[in-house]
């Protein structure tokens, strides 16, 4: 098998399964592509796009083809040496009737063998909650669904079981209440149900049930039920009395879907109610979830994993460390064939700004968000963020964007995590109580220190562990003290202080074994689990929707409240990674991102063009004011989504679209309007999504609709058209720098579907979008020259043929990529802030990189994404050693070495828009 060098993730679904990406695999090694990155695989609800609602861990999607089409696709990559990555979830599965899991917990409660699998807070404060399970899935409150029949008593003849069902959602009734129901039924039924009733004690009753459950299965096919649904139809009084009773027994609550935030008392993904949290700590949860995936380790059909969503773990270090020592015990039991010396361990982490991924985790790094605002924060000019800050403000009235990360954390800890919140301010309440110098902090003052603690976070998390603080995660706790002692008055500093020291300062392992030691630890691992989805909904799906100084810097794991950053920035993090984690993950796109990335790349050109781009959305307000709408709450669409729409469309203004086009047209406003309903919710200022508002998404969509379809709007549209070709042309010189920086500095080169072409896509669903590989094969085997796809730039096989020649490169010289040193270079001459090149080197290989950055104003008016020659003037590298033009060629042969240590950009950017020269020596 051949060495990690380059991955390709691949989303599957019903729509592209396991075998539809069996014909791909001699196009994705032809390409270069080492191993396959695949979504997660088990299996999952029913329709899933992503597969991270997982029901069923224990086997491989049906819907994918099962394992049989995953061997046959293993199959495929193995006759050309590829491997296959496989995407994971630990923290969470889907909760529903789909899952057998969770229907068993809620049939049998804390009797259930899956009890402790999920994480549920049994013991609550609240008396409606002891002991049960709140499941907020109804419609509408509950008095008033169970009034309407909406929740009505059903019966599954396969199994012989009961169960309640509201439109998709079923909820089982407990088989030890069945004696009640039967009571309503003939002579069988009731002594069946007597026995039955004799399953309200033993920690055996679920196994019991078995046997019983068949014979009522039998007893009902020969005696009609329906006595039984009459006396429980709660249109009537009687049913209404009777049914609420039943349910009242259950060991869950029903309870109306916006009772979630408040009163959830178990840990979901985030605030989605439709994924629950797993206690993966836990050694059976963690053999029982991982099982399938092992056993696909231990057959060689799996060679490396991606961890989805890490810091939602309870111990993250524990468990990459525990995953470890398993799959590491796993590499014997492979077959010759697929041997391997290492398995790779990706961590899905959003890391803060200085923050770096702990290395006694023993993974190989994360999934390369961090890449991505690396290199976009190389690609924009730091000149124009005070023009583009100013129209910001004057057009939008919003804060600056750390203030709007603090509104909307406050926010969200008030409204969807609202019930996370209390229970970890009830968890400190209980360690306040365990200490007689603390006993007297209130309830109320406890809580506003620790949210304004949250609020002021600087990272998703921090490690607690029984040692207390790694001292990795000191500086970034400060951090928070110190913002949540500035809005706080002091009468709170002292609850603060003692926050400090619970929440890490003092190790719970000093504490003597009992209760106060497992409250406290109790209480570390809530907060942490909190900070992460706070951080989460905050930033990526609430601020970067409310605020757009320039989109191309509102990205995941994207450092948002900076703008740019300097070369030495880019080199000094390519040291840390060679150093730390060599094979780390560079993405530039993902799955999850809101932008493609070649959209942030044409977005950055606005940072060269800040004064330009505020005076065409001067022009373009004043073009639209026929279009917008005035409601009762405003104008429609409001000035700040407005702009934020004009910055969308010119990142994502397809290259060959015909503005006489109505097809293409109403295709593109298809998209729009897709992406804006998303974008106005996730903002949750003029609507959300637990309260959209109708009437302003409607205007806002017929805005864009009117622009893009209307004849009275056809000045706007080709204003904006023009725009976004003014800018296409230095976007995609910076999209072509991207990717060459991706795929040449140290770590391992992640491609995402289809951007091998370009990629104009905008937040998912678009950005899952079905891909077109038919043509990419197509170009692949084309057999244009350079200059031709040059000139042929918008069609995008200039990238992919880029791609291909690296890709080709990295595994002729994989160690050189991987492993060899990195050593930044000296730029000289005029444009020299417009140049960023480094060289890799090991013994007897060298490889010298060079791009170009802020480009616009050297590329002038050209019509392809190339400088001319002659606009470098005496810009040059300063090599280390000198290349000889006998041993070293650039990309497509470009012959611009010369026996010298100075190469100058005039010639070595002559023929292609970016250059990698390769020397062996």
């Amino acid at each position: 098998m051949k060495a990690l060098t380059a991955t390709l993730r691949l989303q599957f679904h019903a729509d592209f399964s396991l075998d539809d990406a069996v014909p791909l695999v001699p196009y994705f090694a032809r390409l270069g592509i080492s191993h396959l990155y695949a979504s997660p695989l088990l299996r999952a609800r029913p329709g899933s796009r992503h597969g991270y609602d997982v029901v069923d861990p224990g086997q491989v999607s049906p819907e994918l083809g099962g394992e049989a089409a995953l061997e046959r696709l293993v199959a495929a990559l193995r006759l050309h040496g590829m491997g296959l990555i496989l995407d994971m979830v630990s923290n969470h599965m889907a909760v529903g009737s789909d899952n057998p899991w969770w229907q068993d917990l809620l049939a049998w409660g804390r009797r259930s063998r899956y009890a402790e699998f999920f994480d549920i807070q049994w013991h609550s404060p609240d008396p409606l909650l002891e002991g049960q399970l709140l499941l907020p899935f109804l419609a509408s409150d509950y008095g008033a669904v169970l009034q309407a029949g909406e929740i009505p008593l059903r019966f599954d003849a396969a199994t012989g079981q009961f169960h309640i069902q509201h439109h998709e959602h079923r909820f089982p009734i407990c088989p030890a209440d069945y004696g009640v129901i039967l009571t309503n039924g003939g002579a069988a039924l009731q002594e069946l149900g007597t026995r039955l009733s004799g399953l309200r004690s033993g920690a055996d009753a679920p196994l019991r049930a078995r046997p019983l459950l068949a014979e009522l299965a039998a007893v009902a096919r020969q005696q009609p039920l329906d006595d039984v649904f009459t006396a429980f139809d709660s249109r009537t009084p009687e049913g209404f009395k009777r049914l609420h009773a039943l349910l009242e027994r259950q060991p869950y609550r029903l309870a109306s879907w916006r009772t979630a935030g408040d009163d959830i008392n178990w840990r979901r993904f985030f605030d989605v109610n439709e994924l629950g949290g797993l206690r993966v700590e836990r050694a059976a949860v963690f053999e029982a979830t991982h099982s399938k995936v092992f056993e696909l380790i231990g057959r060689g059909l799996v060679d490396g994993l991606r961890v989805d969503h890490i810091d939602g773990l309870a111990d993250p270090r524990g468990y990459c460390r525990k995953l470890r020592r398993r799959v590491d015990g796993l590499l014997a039991q492979r077959p010759l064939e697929a041997a391997l010396e290492h398995f790779p361990i990706f961590v899905e982490k959003i890391l803060g700004a200085d923050e770096q991924l702990h290395r006694d985790w023993q993974v190989d790094g994360t999934t390369g968000y961090e890449f991505m605002n690396q290199v976009s924060l190389l690609q924009h000019d730091p000149d124009g963020e005070g023009e583009l800050a100013a129209l910001w403000s004057a057009v939008s009235d919003r804060p600056e964007f750390t203030e709007e990360v603090r509104l909307a954390r406050q926010q969200i800890l008030s409204a969807s995590l609202a019930g996370d919140f209390e229970s970890v301010s009830q968890a400190l309440l209980q360690v306040a109580r365990d200490d007689l110098m603390s006993r007297d902090l209130t309830f109320g003052a406890i809580r506003r220190a620790l949210q304004a603690l949250i609020e002021h976070y600087p990272v998703y998390r921090t490690y607690i562990n029984a040692c207390g603080r790694p001292a990795e995660d000191e500086a970034f706790f400060q951090q928070a003290m110190r913002g949540a002692r500035q809005c706080l008055s002091e009468a709170d500093w002292p609850v603060l202080d003692y926050l400090q020291r619970w929440l890490g300062g003092e190790p719970w392992c000093r504490l003597p074994p009992g209760r106060p030691r497992k409250h406290l630890r109790h209480a570390c691992v809530r907060f942490q689990q909190l900070t992460s989805p706070t951080a989460a909904k905050a930033v990526e799906d609430t601020a970067f929707y409310r605020s757009a100084l320039l989109l191309s810097r509102n990205d995941v794991g994207f450092d948002a409240e900076r703008f740019s950053a300097p070369i030495e920035d880019f080199h000094q993090h390519c040291l840390v990674r060679l150093e730390q984690f060599p094979d780390n993950l560079l993405a530039t796109a993902t799955h999850d991102h809101k932008r493609g990335e070649d959209t942030r790349a044409r977005l950055a050109v606005l940072s060269e063009r800040s004064s330009w781009f505020a005076s065409r959305v001067e022009h373009w307000r004043e073009l639209a004011s026929p279009l917008r709408s005035t409601l009762a709450d405003g104008e429609a669409p409001g000035a700040a989504d407005e702009l934020l729409l004009y910055q969308t469309l010119l990142g994502s203004w397809p290259l060959d679209l015909d503005e006489n086009d109505p097809t293409a047209l109403e295709a593109y406003a298809q998209r729009l309007c897709q992406w804006q309903r998303k974008a106005l919710r996730e903002a949750k200022l003029r609507s959300s999504w637990s309260a959209p508002n109708e009437a302003y998404e409607r205007a806002c969509l017929d805005f864009i609709d009117t622009l893009l379809l209307e004849r009275a709007s056809q000045q706007l549209r080709h204003s904006l058209a023009e725009a976004a070709q003014a800018i296409a042309c230095p976007g995609a010189l910076n999209s072509l720098a991207q990717c060459l920086l991706r795929m040449t500095a140290p770590g391992v080169p992640d491609l995402y579907q289809g951007n091998e072409f370009w990629d104009f896509s905008l937040v998912d669903p678009d950005n899952r979008r079905p891909v077109d590989f038919a043509s990419r094969r197509q170009a692949l085997v084309d057999g244009t020259t350079t200059a031709q796809r040059l000139q042929d730039w918008r069609s995008g096989r200039i990238k992919q043929a880029l791609i291909n020649q690296v890709l080709e490169w990295r595994q002729q010289y994989p160690q050189l990529f991987l492993r060899g040193q990195y050593l930044p270079l000296e730029v000289r001459g005029r444009h020299a802030d417009r140049v960023l090149a480094f060289a890799r080197v090991t013994a007897g290989e060298r490889a010298i990189v060079v791009v170009p950055r802020l480009a616009w104003g050297l590329l002038a008016q050209s019509p392809i994404p190339l400088i001319p020659a002659q606009n470098w003037d005496d810009t040059r590298l300063i090599l280390p050693f000198a290349l000889s033009p006998a041993t070293c060629s650039g990309l497509f042969a470009t012959g611009a070495v010369t026996a010298s240590k100075e190469l100058w950009l005039s010639t070595a950017l002559k023929e292609f828009p970016v250059n990698l020269f390769v020397e062996h020596t």
